[in-house]
């Protein structure tokens, strides 16, 4: 994108004033003025990376609010939104100036800067967990936020790729998701397709050349269906909106790539969208449709009747014209619509202006809704461990949603791959308590039944039953496991602390750690400090209830253990080289001071260009290249039996070969986990030498693949591709 390019996203106040005028909502404009003349003030001579004044990316994050048609608060907000961040400017004076609210918004969206935390990753969830602690008391915090993401994301071009591929990643693993809950799909649509852009820019080439070859045909299919279905409607011309949709990029990307299908095999590929006034025209309008086209079995989906969680709401059908062509066709109302494109925003209880039945139904809806939300928001701001706010986030905004019937005709809506348990908990923290087992369909089922769409499920409890701990390993919800965790840990507070101490010191004896009690003690004060416990004995109960799990923070321990109490070593012998002659290559490795001699990688560390790496004279084959961290070679080389037989070794500048490695894949134990790691695997034109699974408790799974890859870089980046599955807990190279 050159500079002209991004010019072109970018819009100042003049533009927002434009915006406010031309909608219906009784904005404060003074106020908003106001606060515009201290944002430049403030902003001063700042730039952008490329160069553009920085003033113009809070007008333009405005603007994209004020599209919503958020509030006077929400537009002050925006303009400030980096002024407590970047500026002399504190909260304390924009509280003053502007009141309670504006302060809270823009505090919300302020990212944390001083907190020291050991890793990105941990950064990113405090900063997640932050936002949200702010979105559960005023929905508009997220709103805003939003459209900061958006506007970078459409002038992120400047930055460095890693920037962008960082950035990208967090889009579709937390923004996008919650985008997607609050129902504003357009703004979860181009968040995807911005990310995508960058996570994987081939494929996403490869779709946008496809879809421009279609657009003159899409174009030519619409206009004629809309011509047929306005003449079928015998609706007035001003009753009836009928438009295509193009479907994003990321949606093609996910049916293409990762399923394995072609463009001729997405259904939805064409699409029109029908937009009526009232809900009985909809239902009408359907029947006409069933009369001119044939519809496709099961592809007829009502959410008038029974919204999606986000409000969605709009009939759905799937038909096939005359000539063989499928496509699906959407119908909805004009709010309905609002609703879809905008969701939360375009009922925000503060907005001013749209017509709504405010103490009616509508209104109990929109509160039990955003009471849906903060019940979420809750269960991630109260986990212990804040690096599980991430996969926490998608699973509970899962785009695919399972609805399940209780026997009096309740509708619940989970995630998908949700369990009984989660249901019992959805429906009463107490009725998950007490639940005994479940019947679906008038039969028991397991503990772990995986519930799906239509089925009719009935919860059974008895008053003297608890929780069980394997419960945590069986749900699948945040909110779930943040209640069974909360009974114990205020139920079994002394059994926790027994449990987590054992727990521990298995950890400990498996990582032949010995310590004393004082010295334990001194190694955990980091994790003490961390999660702002005030003894060890709060730590254990947290282990011991499930908050701190123990495999994600090994690792840690390990190098604090390292650093305070394993004993110096002797300084490490450097390798004495032969005498220097010219260098040579082969297979990619110089070897000092020999020449044509024959290489071979060893399989114990499949060694990759970028690597650390050493040599081995072997008896008869050559010289042995291992990664200097492979467990096979001694830290001190001057220990080993023969230590002449070491020698250096170094990679090559241009190496075209391919080399083997091998990842061991944690993920969720489920059907076809393997079959999505190699779909993965094959749309990176990634070659796979083997590919094995196998169950290790607990719900998950370990997936064992040796591929081929060019360096230790390509295989970083596969790496990063394959923890953007769903299902990845985590991958270790070995």
């Amino acid at each position: 994108m050159s500079k002209y390019d991004e010019i072109a996203h970018y819009q100042d106040f003049e533009d927002l004033l434009k915006i406010l005028k031309e909608s219906n909502n009784n904005y404060d404009i003074k106020k908003i003025q106001k606060a515009y003349t201290l944002a430049e003030k403030a902003h001063g001579d700042q730039r952008r990376i490329s160069g553009i004044p920085y003033i113009l990316h809070p007008t333009s994050v405005a603007c994209i609010v004020a599209g919503f048609g958020m509030d006077t608060d929400s537009i002050i907000a925006s303009l400030l939104h980096d002024v407590v961040e970047d500026t002399e400017y504190d909260l304390n004076y924009v509280r003053k100036e502007f009141g309670k609210d504006v302060a809270n918004i823009v505090d919300g969206v302020t990212k944390i800067s001083k907190i020291k935390l050991y890793t990105r990753e941990e950064q990113q969830a405090e900063n997640v967990r932050k936002m949200l602690i702010a979105m559960s008391n005023d929905i508009r915090v997220i709103i805003v936020k939003l459209a900061d993401r958006l506007h970078n994301m459409r002038t992120i071009e400047c930055m460095k790729e890693q920037k962008r591929r960082d950035k990208s990643r967090e889009n579709m693993e937390v923004f996008a998701p919650i985008a997607h809950r609050l129902g504003m799909k357009a703004v979860k649509d181009e968040l995807e397709d911005l990310s995508l852009r960058y996570l994987d820019p081939v494929g996403y080439k490869e779709i946008e050349d496809a879809l421009l070859l279609k657009e003159n045909e899409r174009e030519k299919f619409i206009d004629k269906k809309k011509k047929e279905i306005i003449k079928a409607s015998k609706l007035p011309g001003s009753k009836i909106t009928v438009y295509g949709r193009v479907k994003s990029i990321n949606s093609i990307y996910r049916k293409t790539f990762l399923k394995g299908k072609t463009l001729d095999e997405i259904y939805d590929f064409f699409a029109l969208r029908i937009i009526v006034d009232e809900i009985k025209d909809c239902y009408n309008l359907l029947g006409v449709i069933h009369d001119l086209y044939t519809p496709i079995p099961r592809r007829f989906k009502d959410y008038i009747s029974t919204p999606k969680p986000n409000m969605y709401q709009s009939l759905h059908t799937t038909v096939i014209d005359r000539d063989g062509i499928p496509f699906e066709v959407q119908i909805r109302t004009w709010e309905m619509h609002q609703t879809a494109e905008n969701g939360i925003a375009a009922h925000w209880k503060y907005k001013l202006g749209f017509t709504r039945i405010v103490n009616g139904k509508k209104a109990r809806e929109l509160d039990a809704y955003i009471s849906r939300i903060k019940d979420v928001l809750a269960a991630q701001i109260d986990t212990d461990d804040s690096t599980d706010i991430i996969r926490n986030i998608r699973n509970d905004f899962d785009q695919n949603e399972v609805y399940v019937f209780s026997p009096k005709g309740d509708v619940f809506n989970l995630p998908n791959g949700s369990t009984v348990i989660d249901l019992a908990y959805l429906i009463h923290t107490e009725v998950g308590n007490h639940m005994v087992g479940a019947k679906v369909d008038h039969r028991i089922v397991s503990i772990d039944y995986k519930l799906k769409t239509g089925e009719i499920c009935e919860i059974l409890t008895q008053k003297d039953s608890h929780p069980r701990r394997d419960w945590l390993d069986i749900c699948k919800t945040s909110s779930a496991r943040s209640k069974i965790r909360q009974w114990f840990k205020n139920e079994k507070r002394d059994e926790n602390i027994v449990e987590g101490k054992m727990m521990l010191e298995r950890e400990l004896k498996r990582s032949n750690i010995s310590l004393t009690d004082e010295e334990l003690e001194e190694l955990l004060q980091f994790m003490l400090k961390k999660n702002k416990f005030n003894t060890v004995t709060d730590l254990y109960a947290s282990i011991g209830y499930g908050g701190i799990q123990l495999w994600k923070v090994m690792p840690r321990i390990k190098e604090e253990y390292n650093a305070k109490f394993k004993p110096e070593e002797m300084p490490p012998v450097i390798v004495k080289n032969a005498t220097p002659r010219r260098r040579h290559a082969s297979s990619g490795v110089i070897v000092e001071g020999m020449e044509d001699c024959l290489v071979k990688f060893s399989q114990c560390c499949n060694p990759l260009p970028g690597d650390d790496i050493i040599g081995y004279i072997t008896r008869g084959y050559g010289v042995s290249i291992h990664k200097r961290s492979c467990t096979n070679i001694p830290e001190d080389i001057s220990t080993s039996e023969e230590p002449e037989r070491y020698v250096k070794v170094s990679w090559e500048d241009d190496i075209n070969d391919n080399f083997r490695s091998t990842l061991e894949i944690v993920c969720s134990d489920r059907t076809g986990v393997l079959a999505d790691v190699t779909i993965a695997l094959s749309s990176m034109r990634i070659f796979i030498n083997t590919l094995n699974s196998r169950s290790i408790g607990n719900g998950r799974a370990l997936v064992t693949a040796t591929i081929e890859v060019f360096s230790r870089e390509h295989l970083e980046s596969v790496i990063e591709r394959l923890q953007s599955l769903r299902e990845v807990i985590s991958i270790n190279r070995f």
